[in-house]
Protein backbone atom coordinates (compact mmCIF):
# COMPACT_ATOMS: atom_id res chain seq x y z
CA UNK A 1 0.00 0.00 0.00
CA UNK A 2 1.16 3.29 -1.15
CA UNK A 3 1.52 6.04 1.55
CA UNK A 4 -1.29 8.67 1.24
CA UNK A 5 -1.26 12.72 1.36
CA UNK A 6 -4.48 14.21 2.52
CA UNK A 7 -5.56 17.69 1.60
CA UNK A 8 -7.79 19.12 3.44
CA UNK A 9 -10.28 22.27 2.28
CA UNK A 10 -8.06 21.81 -1.23
CA UNK A 11 -10.25 22.71 -4.30
CA UNK A 12 -7.74 23.04 -6.88
CA UNK A 13 -5.78 19.96 -6.30
CA UNK A 14 -2.31 21.91 -6.34
CA UNK A 15 -0.95 20.86 -3.77
CA UNK A 16 -1.08 17.34 -4.28
CA UNK A 17 0.35 17.59 -7.79
CA UNK A 18 4.08 17.37 -7.73
CA UNK A 19 2.66 13.98 -4.34
CA UNK A 20 0.90 12.46 -7.01
CA UNK A 21 3.71 12.17 -10.14
CA UNK A 22 5.82 10.33 -7.82
CA UNK A 23 3.19 7.82 -7.03
CA UNK A 24 1.16 8.53 -3.68
CA UNK A 25 -2.44 8.42 -3.66
CA UNK A 26 -3.64 11.46 -2.40
CA UNK A 27 -6.93 12.51 -0.94
CA UNK A 28 -8.68 16.20 -1.80
CA UNK A 29 -11.47 16.48 0.96
CA UNK A 30 -13.48 19.82 -0.37
CA UNK A 31 -17.26 20.40 -0.06
CA UNK A 32 -16.79 21.92 -3.64
CA UNK A 33 -16.21 18.30 -4.98
CA UNK A 34 -18.73 16.43 -6.11
CA UNK A 35 -20.43 14.06 -3.34
CA UNK A 36 -18.34 10.95 -2.29
CA UNK A 37 -15.35 9.99 -4.02
CA UNK A 38 -14.29 10.79 -7.78
CA UNK A 39 -10.82 9.16 -8.88
CA UNK A 40 -8.36 10.87 -11.04
CA UNK A 41 -5.61 8.68 -11.61
CA UNK A 42 -3.97 8.13 -8.13
CA UNK A 43 -5.60 10.99 -6.93
CA UNK A 44 -9.39 11.22 -5.19
CA UNK A 45 -11.42 13.97 -4.85
CA UNK A 46 -13.35 13.52 -1.91
CA UNK A 47 -16.79 15.82 -1.97
CA UNK A 48 -17.77 16.51 1.57
CA UNK A 49 -17.81 18.32 5.05
CA UNK A 50 -13.59 17.97 6.48
CA UNK A 51 -15.63 16.75 9.79
CA UNK A 52 -16.77 14.00 8.51
CA UNK A 53 -13.98 13.00 6.75
CA UNK A 54 -12.85 9.58 7.75
CA UNK A 55 -9.35 8.71 6.53
CA UNK A 56 -7.94 6.38 4.23
CA UNK A 57 -6.35 3.33 6.37
CA UNK A 58 -2.27 3.00 6.33
CA UNK A 59 0.38 5.48 6.46
CA UNK A 60 0.37 9.14 5.71
CA UNK A 61 3.11 10.68 4.57
CA UNK A 62 1.76 14.25 4.64
CA UNK A 63 -1.64 16.91 5.71
CA UNK A 64 -2.08 19.93 4.74
CA UNK A 65 -5.15 22.12 5.71
CA UNK A 66 -6.44 25.25 3.93
CA UNK A 67 -9.35 26.03 6.05
CA UNK A 68 -11.71 28.90 4.82
CA UNK A 69 -9.57 32.06 4.89
CA UNK A 70 -13.08 34.82 4.61
CA UNK A 71 -13.94 35.24 7.77
CA UNK A 72 -10.48 34.94 9.21
CA UNK A 73 -8.08 36.85 6.94
CA UNK A 74 -7.23 40.78 7.15
CA UNK A 75 -8.79 41.66 3.85
CA UNK A 76 -12.47 41.22 5.37
CA UNK A 77 -11.20 42.98 8.24
CA UNK A 78 -13.45 45.93 7.73
CA UNK A 79 -16.78 43.55 7.24
CA UNK A 80 -15.98 41.63 10.54
CA UNK A 81 -18.69 43.93 12.41
CA UNK A 82 -21.51 43.18 9.92
CA UNK A 83 -20.89 39.24 9.63
CA UNK A 84 -20.72 39.55 13.26
CA UNK A 85 -19.62 36.20 15.81
CA UNK A 86 -21.50 33.48 14.36
CA UNK A 87 -19.02 33.85 10.98
CA UNK A 88 -16.22 33.64 13.12
CA UNK A 89 -17.21 30.91 15.28
CA UNK A 90 -18.05 28.87 12.13
CA UNK A 91 -14.31 29.41 10.91
CA UNK A 92 -12.55 28.84 13.90
CA UNK A 93 -14.45 25.53 14.23
CA UNK A 94 -13.20 24.37 10.90
CA UNK A 95 -9.83 25.41 11.76
CA UNK A 96 -9.99 23.38 15.02
CA UNK A 97 -11.06 20.26 13.02
CA UNK A 98 -8.40 20.58 10.55
CA UNK A 99 -6.05 20.87 13.61
CA UNK A 100 -7.67 17.68 14.92
CA UNK A 101 -7.12 15.57 12.24
CA UNK A 102 -3.43 16.73 11.66
CA UNK A 103 -2.73 15.22 14.99
CA UNK A 104 -4.71 12.62 14.76
CA UNK A 105 -2.77 11.59 11.46
CA UNK A 106 0.65 11.76 13.32
CA UNK A 107 2.19 13.00 9.99
CA UNK A 108 4.21 16.22 9.03
CA UNK A 109 1.31 18.86 8.58
CA UNK A 110 0.53 22.36 7.83
CA UNK A 111 -2.67 24.58 8.54
CA UNK A 112 -2.61 27.54 6.18
CA UNK A 113 -4.36 30.57 6.48
CA UNK A 114 -3.40 34.32 5.85
CA UNK A 115 -3.10 37.20 8.09
CA UNK A 116 -5.58 37.94 10.28
CA UNK A 117 -7.73 36.46 13.04
CA UNK A 118 -6.56 33.01 13.56
CA UNK A 119 -3.35 33.98 15.65
CA UNK A 120 -5.47 35.32 18.85
CA UNK A 121 -7.08 32.03 19.04
CA UNK A 122 -4.36 30.04 17.19
CA UNK A 123 -1.41 31.60 18.82
CA UNK A 124 1.31 33.06 16.41
CA UNK A 125 1.96 30.95 13.37
CA UNK A 126 5.09 29.23 13.00
CA UNK A 127 6.13 30.43 9.98
CA UNK A 128 5.11 33.26 6.54
CA UNK A 129 6.12 33.63 3.64
CA UNK A 130 5.14 35.13 -0.04
CA UNK A 131 4.59 32.85 -2.90
CA UNK A 132 7.44 34.60 -4.72
CA UNK A 133 10.10 33.37 -2.60
CA UNK A 134 9.45 29.75 -4.01
CA UNK A 135 8.50 30.63 -7.48
CA UNK A 136 11.79 29.69 -8.66
CA UNK A 137 10.97 26.29 -7.71
CA UNK A 138 8.91 26.52 -11.00
CA UNK A 139 9.93 26.34 -14.76
CA UNK A 140 8.63 29.99 -15.51
CA UNK A 141 9.12 31.50 -11.81
CA UNK A 142 7.80 34.35 -13.44
CA UNK A 143 4.54 33.17 -12.85
CA UNK A 144 4.31 33.52 -9.04
CA UNK A 145 6.71 36.37 -8.98
CA UNK A 146 4.00 37.99 -6.51
CA UNK A 147 3.25 38.81 -2.91
CA UNK A 148 0.51 37.09 -1.05
CA UNK A 149 1.69 36.88 2.82
CA UNK A 150 0.80 33.58 3.56
CA UNK A 151 0.80 32.34 7.75
CA UNK A 152 1.33 28.43 8.44
CA UNK A 153 0.51 26.29 11.54
CA UNK A 154 2.99 23.17 11.88
CA UNK A 155 3.85 20.22 13.37
CA UNK A 156 4.70 16.59 13.68
CA UNK A 157 7.87 17.33 12.36
CA UNK A 158 7.28 19.75 9.45
CA UNK A 159 10.51 21.09 7.57
CA UNK A 160 9.94 24.63 5.91
CA UNK A 161 11.22 23.69 2.61
CA UNK A 162 14.30 25.66 0.94
CA UNK A 163 13.39 29.16 -0.51
CA UNK A 164 14.17 30.10 -4.24
CA UNK A 165 13.28 33.78 -4.32
CA UNK A 166 12.19 35.66 -7.71
CA UNK A 167 11.22 39.83 -7.13
CA UNK A 168 8.06 40.11 -6.93
CA UNK A 169 7.55 42.13 -10.34
CA UNK A 170 3.63 41.40 -10.28
CA UNK A 171 3.12 43.03 -6.96
CA UNK A 172 0.96 41.91 -4.73
CA UNK A 173 -1.76 40.05 -5.74
CA UNK A 174 -4.46 40.31 -2.46
CA UNK A 175 -6.91 42.57 -4.41
CA UNK A 176 -5.72 41.89 -7.89
CA UNK A 177 -8.40 39.46 -8.63
CA UNK A 178 -11.70 40.84 -10.35
CA UNK A 179 -14.72 39.89 -8.87
CA UNK A 180 -16.78 36.95 -9.62
CA UNK A 181 -18.20 33.91 -8.51
CA UNK A 182 -15.06 32.12 -8.43
CA UNK A 183 -13.10 34.93 -6.88
CA UNK A 184 -12.57 33.36 -3.30
CA UNK A 185 -11.14 30.34 -5.16
CA UNK A 186 -8.77 32.07 -7.37
CA UNK A 187 -7.68 34.19 -4.22
CA UNK A 188 -6.98 30.80 -2.29
CA UNK A 189 -5.68 29.00 -4.96
CA UNK A 190 -1.90 27.17 -4.11
CA UNK A 191 1.25 28.36 -5.11
CA UNK A 192 2.39 26.00 -6.99
CA UNK A 193 6.44 26.64 -6.26
CA UNK A 194 5.86 26.21 -2.28
CA UNK A 195 3.68 22.98 -3.05
CA UNK A 196 6.94 21.75 -4.91
CA UNK A 197 9.32 22.86 -2.38
CA UNK A 198 7.50 21.05 0.34
CA UNK A 199 7.22 18.14 -1.36
CA UNK A 200 11.06 18.00 -2.21
CA UNK A 201 11.49 18.74 1.47
CA UNK A 202 9.49 15.99 2.75
CA UNK A 203 9.45 13.64 0.04
CA UNK A 204 13.47 12.72 0.27
CA UNK A 205 13.06 13.25 3.55
CA UNK A 206 10.54 10.41 4.05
Amino acid sequence: MSPTVISLFDHSGRFVEPWAAAGYTCYCVDVQHPPGQTWMGNVCLVGGDVRRFVPPAGPVAFVAAFPPCTDLSNAGAHLFKVKGLRALAASLDLVGAADDLCHQLGAPYFIENPRGQLRHYFGEPCYQFDPCEYAGWLPDPGVEAYTKRTCLWTGHGFRMPEKRPVFPVKGSMVDKVPQSKNRANLRSLTPRGFSAAVFHAHHYAL
